[in-house]
């Protein structure tokens, strides 16, 4: 029996944290070289969306179809989002994880599909894209850098990243419902929420993941990442504009 097919039971893994230095080091290039290639399947996904015309047709759609259109739409993504963090924490099976990974990228090329058309093609903005993915992997490997150096246990975080969510739909749905424009502040907001998010889960993939669970520890970080990224996007678009 190898290590993929041993059944998820916590009490026998041993996180990465209690292991070498190198083989810490190791965990961690094969964490990030899977947030890598999410990235790039996104892209390809995302491509696929443009090229075939489906990203127009979702354009004309959602943003025609007023507020309630974009909530379907994010619905639909957090189903796709907790089916892939489910297969994601099945940590016994590789295959699972791999799909979870590929699915979360599907789902993340979706919900970006009719923004990006809007800036890409709509208003021609394709420095903001550029500057938004600059600043967005920026952040990202500054935070990293942090959780890493830090020797303060960031768990306190947990609570503030879930309530901050929790407050954050709400904030989106009243938005809709009542027809008011969430601005800047909370775009920037947003950002420093998915920092927050981004902080706990590379200190906490250090201390709950084995050494052998490399892609479902990539599956959070890069979720966070990607959320993050469309903040960034949006202030910048707001800014610009």
């Amino acid at each position: 029996m190898t290590k993929q097919d041993i059944p998820f039971r916590p009490a026998t893994m041993t996180p990465v944290i209690d292991g070498g230095v190198d083989e810490r080091a190791a965990f961690l290039v094969k964490v990030y070289q899977h947030v890598a290639l999410a990235i790039l399947a996104f892209i390809g996904f995302e491509a696929a969306l443009f090229v075939t015309g489906i990203a127009e047709r979702m354009f004309d759609f959602f943003f025609g179809g007023g507020g309630f259109a974009w909530l379907l739409l994010l619905g639909g993504v957090s189903l796709i989002s907790n089916f892939a963090a489910r297969s994601a924490n099945r940590l016994g099976d590789i295959k699972a994880q791999y799909t979870a990974l590929f699915v979360m990228a599907a789902g993340q090329a979706l919900l970006f599909a009719p923004f990006l058309y809007y800036v890409l093609v709509h208003q021609g903005a394709t420095g903001d894209v550029v500057a938004a993915a600059i600043i967005s992997l920026l952040g990202f490997a500054a935070l990293t850098g942090v959780a890493f150096v830090t020797r303060r246990d960031l768990s306190f975080l947990r609570p503030i990243v879930m309530w901050g969510g929790i407050a954050a739909i709400g904030l989106i749905i009243a938005a809709v419902v009542f027809g008011f424009t969430l601005g800047p502040i909370f775009s920037v907001a947003m950002v420093a929420l998915m920092g927050a998010s981004i902080l706990y889960q590379t200190q906490n993939i250090i201390r709950r993941y084995p050494e052998w669970a490399y892609v479902a520890a990539a599956v959070g970080l890069f979720s966070s990442l990607m959320t993050m990224f469309w903040y960034v996007l949006r202030l910048v678009n707001q800014m610009r504009r």
